[in-house]
């Protein structure tokens, strides 16, 4: 079970992961906190239906081209990347209250690994819904086996900032504030999923009134982000040895 904030996290983050697991013959689900209603929009796309029920339909889109599952949201409202959030939203919401609804949807899934964001891009409700899912697993009384966070290896994200910022400084400026994403050494799981990225394509292409953080970056570090996996194993901790290169286990 993958836990996220917003639709298209599941696809710009875990999405060839996903494809994965479901190839491996595994039962996956996804479980998203908002609807994103505070995403900033695409020039030129339709959301005259309004945002919340066009990303929500999205969301669906690239589930079904992820192969996921089962799909499920949960009520809190986007918070926005920053000011004050409005009612209801994710990260104005009590993480004992945003852990109830995720451990809800853990007991009635009953998953053997979960990974959500490890927060890296500094966007709060990442944060928050990371937080939060890590309470819900400690007050489970089903056993999760294995417990990740999607990572983005503080090397990588660094080239990233620094194209950006040669090419198109004006986008995503959180992104150079100082963000870390997570120190290459806590890295514990890489797995190659190259073999995945067309379908991963088109459920990027999915959502369509989002600008993917990939969009017009070079091939070569195109490829670096949306070829491997990148995961940190947090329960059981990690004890040192080779680099894991699945989250499922072997027969």
């Amino acid at each position: 079970m993958v836990m996220v904030a917003h639709p298209d996290d599941e696809t710009f983050g875990c999405g060839s992961l996903l494809l994965h697991a479901a190839e491996a013959g595994a039962v996956t689900a996804v479980c998203c906190a908002t609807r994103g209603e505070l995403g900033e929009v695409r020039p030129g796309v339709d959301t005259s239906d309004g945002l919340a029920v066009v990303r929500e339909r999205e969301l669906r889109d690239a589930a079904a081209l992820l192969r996921v599952g089962e799909l499920t949201l949960l009520d809190f409202g986007d918070s926005g990347m920053s000011g004050d959030p409005p009612d209801g939203a994710l990260v104005s919401a009590d993480l004992a209250d945003v852990a109830a609804a995720v451990q809800a949807e853990l007991e009635r899934f009953r998953p053997h690994i979960v990974v959500t964001l490890e927060g890296g891009d500094g966007h709060r409700d990442h944060l928050h819904i990371r937080d939060a899912t890590l309470v819900a697993i400690d007050n489970m009384q089903w056993q999760v086996e294995r417990v990740y966070l999607y990572c983005l290896p503080q090397s990588l994200l660094r080239e990233w900032i620094d194209y950006m910022s040669r090419e198109n400084p004006d986008a995503f400026e959180h992104l150079k504030l100082g963000i870390p994403g997570t120190p290459d050494e806590n890295v514990t799981t890489v797995i190659d999923t190259a073999t995945y990225l067309p379908m991963r394509d088109r459920a990027i292409a999915a959502h369509a009134t989002q600008t993917s953080p990939f969009d017009a970056l070079p091939d070569e570090l195109r490829r670096k982000f949306l070829s491997k996996e990148h995961l940190q194993r947090i329960r059981p901790p990690w004890t040192g040895g080779p680099i894991e290169t699945d989250v499922l286990p072997t027969n």
